[in-house]
């Protein structure tokens, strides 16, 4: 049930350059639907209990966004628009950084266009409850773990075996306390081999706190290729 006692916001990334996409624009703000990509995160964050919304995007893309985003298509939950860093965890640290207290903080790529209402609340029911949690669904495949030769290393239980997705939810000071850490330790942990590729991960090793699994869709892709460009657009028709 969505509670209006909590202050809830989010930050939105769309600061990547799409390099895979093999395209001179960027894959957030490719058409999918009739509409650009990161139009269709945001316009379920519009409609759901969010509070506030903050969209973290390039440089040189902010205005571009004020006028042809949030402008265009009346995203007034979307309260900043702001520039991104270097990589995605300093665009997320700026982005909670500028969003100011609230109870939770819901962090997702905005790449990933089918996010739906139902997604948001169940991560929220269970942030509630265990104070961090991240969207995901468990893996089809079986999977491998290679060695540096690329030969198989292990297989491990693919029951225990989830793909995590976004939205990435946390309470927010526990998710601000542990980016605060990381700004701090950020040279010594990449001088460790300890790469951050998720909000998650941060908490996890910053913060020594779990993070709950909460089931997510399949059909919450992440578009990275011109493939997943098309799979997308092959579920917002319903093929």
């Amino acid at each position: 049930m969505e509670d209006k006692n909590f202050c809830c916001r989010a930050v939105v990334l769309a600061a990547g350059s799409g390099k895979r996409m093999h395209s001179s624009q960027k894959k957030q703000f490719m058409p999918l639907a009739g509409r650009p990509v990161i139009c269709h995160s945001l316009q379920v964050f519009e409609e759901s209990f969010m509070d506030e919304v903050v969209l973290v995007v390039s440089p040189d893309d902010i205005d571009y966004c004020r006028k042809e985003i949030v402008g265009k298509y009346h995203f007034s939950k979307v309260k900043q628009i702001i520039a991104g860093g270097r990589e995605r965890y300093h665009s997320v640290a700026a982005g909670l950084e500028c969003m100011g207290e609230c109870d939770y903080a819901f962090i997702h790529d905005g790449a990933r266009p089918a996010l739906t209402r139902e997604i948001l609340g169940r991560a929220f029911e269970s942030v509630k409850i265990h104070g961090a949690c991240t969207v995901g669904m468990p893996v089809k495949d079986t999977i491998k773990i290679a060695d540096e030769k690329g030969c198989v290393a292990d297989t491990p239980d693919r029951n225990l075996v989830w793909m995590i997705q976004t939205p990435q939810v946390f309470s927010y000071p526990l998710i601000r306390e542990a980016y605060r850490r990381l700004m701090q330790r950020e040279a010594e942990l990449l001088a460790e081999g300890i790469n951050i590729t998720d909000d998650s991960m941060v908490v996890e090793t910053l913060m020594r706190h779990p993070v709950k699994l909460v089931e997510g869709s399949y059909e919450n892709i992440k578009i990275t290729t011109p493939e997943d460009l098309a799979l997308a657009g092959l579920l917002f028709a319903g093929v």
